[in-house]
């Protein structure tokens, strides 16, 4: 609806600036401030009064002259108010939002003909995953959900870092040490905390033990990472055994998000398919190819970067930009877009790794790269490799255990009087607790740095995820009460017109507006721009709660009908936005 509307007013300012024999080429379409009661509005006058010679708020007052309303079916009026022109949406707009959103899919967009491939997460396979790494599957997860809300075809992937270095140590620590060479038990009963002791000896035997073991255990790491090279299946059993064993528990705490995933795709594959071995044939190829330091590199310089890409070691053996250069080929070839979400700290390797492809021939517009900035506890920064710092799990846990006090606290009355039981409270204490903690982290610009507090996270009576939560169950309990007394049925054809209040119109007119924020959010890469929607709608549903009674007895039936569609658009409204999110949205709390 909010798209049709766009339309049409694009449509009638470019006519009138026609008529007015004045450029066309920047509309200044915007959204109105949430005080203006336009559904959109245009700042052209703006640009077109140096060239006029004329103020801006004549501009607008002679362009909102031209447009005559009845030309268009959305659009009611044009006012001028200032330099801007305001559209006021008309009764069809308020009636077909009505009836568009009583589809329980509302909010999504009609499919189109591309496929999307969304990679995120990838965290390499040496432990748990923690805290400061948690916002790539939050908003990995959510860039995917949003891409697929606009109608594209997606597939989301894990690239499995199983033939670094990193790898062959832990295979090699694996194969080494027993349990009884470990100091301490696992923090968790999960194979991936049992795992990560062995890794984390590794690491310390290779700093501290003594040369001529550490000696010894370098060169079987060296022939773990040859034999990957050379293709050799014994060898990648054996790093597979143990990629294999971490990734399933690291999926099993993602799963806790939740963030799935279609496919993960092992590095190891193009190393063994051939297409590692052609990229570096290319690269040597390449006129910014120079062998120095005994590492074949890319002097990057003349494309405004400073350091050199490394391609291939000294002793034949690859890294893992050189697979990633086959992997992202491999992705062109069978995708039509690839978007990848990484850590800021992967910034200077993104943009290697785009000019690179490019040079190798690729259509890098088919790349776009969301670089995010880590989680910070309050306590502060983490390390995996040290067994230091906060596990994604503990965060959740503490998150689940947060929210449960405060729900335990807020449905007292109702645990007394049995209206609610044990799993009812773990359910809305889970929902709550882990949905805040997504909430809080996708909502914020991936660029900006965050650290998470509690507090904030979790305040119902603020602009969080346990406020819009409490939108949907609210929604959901007024709907269940007028079932109980069927009271809701026939509200496919009810009369919008009924609904003329300024709480009731606010309401749909954002309501109306949930297509268009998927679509930009889709098209930007932004799903932060869902959650500050998803705000907005909570905070005009609750006007409309306060001052619209829907069931009492004094509202007569005609009018109690259109309510309850539009508690019904609501519902589906903040119920699919959240979705997009990744929050689930409680039918109680």
């Amino acid at each position: 609806m909010f798209i049709a509307v766009r339309e049409e007013v694009e449509a009638a300012v470019e006519d009138a600036l026609t008529a007015l024999d004045l450029p066309t080429d920047d509309l200044g379409i915007e959204e109105p401030p949430e005080d203006v009661e336009a559904v959109l509005a245009s700042s052209v006058a703006y640009r077109l009064a140096g060239e006029v010679g004329a103020p801006p708020p004549e501009v607008a007052a002679d362009i909102a002259a031209e447009i005559d309303a009845s030309d268009y079916g959305y659009v009611a009026e044009a006012v001028p108010q200032g330099a801007y022109v305001n559209f006021l949406p008309s009764d069809r707009f308020f009636a077909d939002t009505l009836g568009e959103a009583q589809n329980d899919g509302y909010g999504r967009l009609e499919p189109k003909d591309t496929s999307v491939v969304v990679e995120h997460t990838s965290a390499n396979p040496t432990g748990p995953v923690h805290v400061g790494r948690a916002r790539n599957p939050i908003v990995g997860d959510a860039v995917a959900n949003v891409i697929d809300y606009a109608g594209y075809d997606v597939s989301r992937h894990y690239y499995v870092n199983d033939a670094g270095r990193q790898m062959a140590v832990f295979t090699w620590a694996y194969e080494t040490f027993d349990e009884a060479d470990l100091e301490e038990a696992p923090e968790r009963d999960r194979i991936e905390y049992d795992l990560v002791r062995y890794y984390r000896k590794g690491n310390t035997f290779l700093e501290e033990g003594d040369t001529d073991e550490v000696e010894a255990a370098e060169a079987e790491i060296e022939s773990i990472m040859q034999g990957l090279e050379a293709g050799d299946e014994e060898t990648y059993e054996r790093v597979s055994e143990v990629v294999d064993q971490v990734l399933g528990g690291m999926r099993e705490c993602l799963g806790r998000l939740p963030a799935e995933f279609d496919r993960f795709v092992k590095e190891t594959k193009f190393m063994f398919d051939g297409s590692t071995d052609d990229v570096v044939d290319r690269l040597q190829d390449l006129d910014e190819a120079v062998y120095e330091e005994d590492a074949w590199q890319l002097d990057l310089e003349v494309h405004g970067i400073d350091k050199n890409l490394v391609f291939l070691r000294s002793d034949g053996t690859s890294l893992y930009p050189t697979r990633d250069l086959a992997h992202h080929e491999w992705k062109f070839e069978n995708y039509d877009r690839a978007v990848t979400v990484l850590g800021e700290d992967h910034n200077l390797q993104a943009e290697q790794l785009r000019t690179t492809l490019d040079l190798l021939g690729n259509d890098t517009d088919q790349l776009e790269q969301v670089l995010y900035s880590y989680v910070n506890l309050p306590e502060g920064k983490m390390s995996t490799r040290e067994g230091t710092g906060v596990d994604l799990d503990d965060l959740l846990d503490e998150a689940v255990a947060r929210a449960r006090k405060e729900v335990e606290t807020r449905l007292d009355d109702r645990i007394r009087d049995d209206e609610l039981d044990e799993d009812d409270v773990e359910r809305i204490a889970r929902q709550v607790g882990i949905g805040a903690v997504r909430y809080d982290i996708v909502s914020k610009q991936p660029s900006k740095a965050i650290t998470f507090e509690w507090d904030r996270a979790l305040d119902f009576e603020a602009q969080s995820a346990p406020y819009v939560q409490y939108v949907h169950a609210r929604c959901c309990g007024i709907l269940s009460e007028a079932a109980r007394d069927d009271e809701a049925d026939g509200l496919s054809d009810v009369d919008a017109d009924r609904l003329d209040t300024e709480y009731e119109r606010d309401l749909l007119r954002a309501v109306a507006r949930f297509p268009a924020v998927i679509e930009e959010a889709a098209d930007d890469l932004k799903p932060h721009v869902v959650a500050t929607y998803t705000r907005t709608l909570a905070e005009r549903f609750n006007a409309f709660y306060r001052e619209c009674p829907v069931l009492s007895d004094d509202v007569d039936p005609e009018l109690r009908d259109a309510r309850l569609a539009l508690v019904t658009a609501a519902k589906h409204s903040v119920g699919n936005a959240l979705d997009v999110l990744g929050v689930e949205a409680p039918d109680s709390m």
